[in-house]
């Protein structure tokens, strides 16, 4: 297969900055030496890229729309393009570059205090320090106000109990952020790797996300002082906030896994040829879905961009990123699933990245919000009716 040159029907390139494309042309770059020639045998072998964390810290891939501290300060449409192009490379680099500077990086910066960010921020930007979001439980997801972690406050200090589950990157995080219920509400505490009665355990047998370290995570007495505590994060406001940056973050991200998938199916279908030695591209059957995907590639670049923009202008809802996320994963998956069948017996193949993009985008659909979740946030926009309580 030739080398990516991107996926523009409609010159949606005329509507980026100088600056925008090259943002998106340094990560393409990366993705095309770096995560192609590896992504895989990591998916294979269930395992990720690690030697890849410190390049990609180099590079500003981490907290990259954070002010400060050593990140890159970039605008919102540009880290929407870098995760693009990191998605085409997997969902599972997307997704460890999303925890880091969305879930872990962005509430420390936004809740924590001066203390807390200097400690964190300036090594979690280049890649030196890891960390994870703790959140969901094993009895709660889509309603995270049911949560059954405690903290209870003793003196200067705080004693966490409790589980969480698919935890990205809980295995290798230096710190976790865990969200527990207190007297006062939910509040956020930052917890060292290695602190006593606090554990990480991968989870294994995963059909989806090979090339991401997923975990649960285990606190039993785990005692952490007053100053793990982020200040300004009280609720669920708190946790929200951060996972209306990573979905944002999907949004866009999903696009890339749709474009390689389109593109290698286009490309194959002009390759290759059956019936009279024709390339199979010059059939109606096979024009008209390359056809569909192209056009759902293109509303859905523009949805992405359009809410960007709104991102930068700060305009934008949280209920305008679930109209995001839930269209743009939903239309990644018809294109892997076009793509896949255009491909024949071949796209199952793990010669082809489009069976790897499909099983992974099986779980964007569900974190960080599932798809009817989202459907309910859309409708109570427009109704005023919360059908979800």
């Amino acid at each position: 297969m030739a080398k990516f040159q991107g996926v523009d029907y409609l010159n949606i390139d005329s509507q980026f900055s100088d600056q925008e494309k090259l943002v998106r042309s340094t990560a393409r770059q990366f993705v095309e030496d770096l995560v192609i020639p590896v992504i895989r045998d990591c998916y294979n072998e269930g395992r990720f890229p690690l030697d890849l964390i410190p390049r990609m810290g180099k590079l500003g891939f981490f907290g990259a729309n954070l002010e400060g501290y050593g990140c890159a300060g970039l605008s919102n449409v540009e880290y929407g393009l870098l995760m693009q192009e990191l998605e085409r490379g997997d969902s599972g680099l997307r997704s460890f570059a999303s925890v880091q500077g969305a879930l872990v990086m962005y509430p420390i910066h936004t809740y924590g205090t001066e203390e807390q960010k200097q400690r964190w921020l300036p090594a979690m930007a280049k890649g030196e320090a890891i960390g994870c979001f703790g959140l969901t439980e094993p009895g709660f997801g889509s309603n995270p106000a049911g949560m059954l972690t405690k903290a209870v406050k003793k003196g200067d200090q705080w004693v966490l109990n409790g589980s969480k589950t698919w935890i990205t990157n809980g295995t290798l995080a230096d710190v976790a952020l865990v969200w527990a219920r207190a007297e006062d509400g939910i509040r956020g505490f930052l917890v060292d790797k290695g602190t006593p009665g606090f554990q990480a355990q991968e989870l294994h047998g995963k059909l989806s996300m090979r090339a991401s370290v997923t975990a649960m995570l285990h606190l039993q007495d785990v005692v952490v002082p007053e100053s793990a505590m982020l200040p300004g994060a009280r609720g669920l406001k708190g946790p929200l906030s951060c996972l209306t940056q990573a979905r944002y973050g999907i949004g866009w991200g999903v696009l890339g896994a749709a474009m390689d998938c389109y593109e290698t199916a286009r490309q194959y279908s002009i390759l290759r040829k059956q019936f009279d030695d024709r390339p199979i591209a010059s059939h109606q059957l096979v024009q008209e879905k390359l056809a569909d995907m192209i056009t759902e590639i293109t509303k859905a670049q523009l949805l992405a961009l359009h809410i960007g923009r709104l991102k930068d202008a700060g305009k934008l809802e949280p209920a305008h990123i679930s109209m995001l996320k839930r269209n743009n994963v939903a239309i990644a998956l018809d294109v892997a699933r076009a793509s896949r069948d255009l491909l024949g017996g071949n796209g199952i193949m793990d010669e082809y990245p489009i069976m790897r993009h499909m099983c992974n985008l099986e779980t964007v659909k569900t974190y960080e919000g599932t798809d009817h979740i989202h459907c309910l946030v859309i409708g109570e926009r427009v109704t005023g009716v919360a059908a979800y309580k």
